[in-house]
């Protein structure tokens, strides 16, 4: 006997159902789901299938906003800002930034959470200690001339992003092995007298994983949150600047509003 097919259609979809007059989300409808989650919860919802609880959600906010922009110099700001200044719309401006996020600007959140899983694959096989394990790990990308990612950082000597992040996460509960790795990758290095903190991109990449995304979908977050921000560039060079004006990387200055906290 033939299988009975419920769905006509050639294929199917399990992240949004669209209905006349409704449009539901993992199958929860969009407009209970507005004014009722916040945007982290509600990235949480369309790439993992369930809402998180408070504090996760509360968590994955605080993941977004952190990346939301770092300044002019990032590849994506001179890629957004550069086509901009050629009159390019809006979109493709911004789709150029989107576009320069790859394996050495924003990939280092999905390459950390790859690389600490080796890490704990290899305690598991081999029942050697954490540290233990890290420091073969790292002799051995060092030989192969590879890098850990998510380590250090060109500006910062201890990013003010990272500690936030693992307060809330520790609120929440959920470090768990993958932001134990981190710490004690950060740990052998120090002791190795190579200073080398965890950055936003790491601390992200460990929390991620910890979470349970899929590796494929970790420097999208990245690319979700910098979304915003290259708006706001594109925005300004079309607003501030000349047309095809000669962008400089390092050659500016901060001109907006004087340090200020919230109410």
């Amino acid at each position: 006997m033939s299988e009975t097919k419920t769905n006509p259609n050639s294929w199917t979809t399990e992240i949004t159902d669209i209905q006349p007059n409704r449009v539901a989300v993992r199958g929860y409808d969009i407009a209970r789901l507005m004014g009722n989650v916040s945007f982290g919860a509600a990235v949480y919802l369309i790439l993992r299938g369930e809402l998180p609880d408070e504090k996760i959600g509360r968590l994955m906010d605080a993941i977004l906003v952190s990346s939301i922009d770092h300044g002019a110099t990032p590849p994506s700001a001179l890629a957004a800002r550069t086509v901009a200044s050629t009159g390019a719309s809006l979109s493709a401006s911004v789709a150029a930034g989107i576009m320069s996020i790859n394996e050495s600007h924003g990939g280092a959140i999905e390459n950390c959470a790859r690389q600490l899983t080796l890490i704990i694959t290899r305690v598991h096989e081999t029942g050697s200690g954490l540290d233990d394990v890290i420091e073969t790990v790292l002799a051995e990308m060092k030989a192969s001339g590879q890098r850990m990612s998510g380590f250090g950082h060109r500006i910062h000597t201890d990013d003010p992003r990272t500690a936030r992040l693992f307060e809330l996460a520790d609120e929440a509960g959920v470090c768990g092995p993958y932001v134990e790795a981190a710490l004690a990758v950060e740990r052998v290095f120090a002791s190795s007298g190579k200073r080398l903190p965890i950055n936003v991109d790491g601390a992200i990449g460990a929390l991620l994983a910890d979470l349970g995304f899929d590796y494929e979908v970790m420097n999208g977050m990245f690319m979700i949150a910098r979304t915003a921000g290259l708006v706001a560039h594109v925005n300004e060079e079309k607003t501030r600047q000349k047309p095809m004006r000669k962008i400089d990387p390092v050659d500016h200055s901060y001109d907006g509003h004087p340090a200020r906290d919230l109410p």
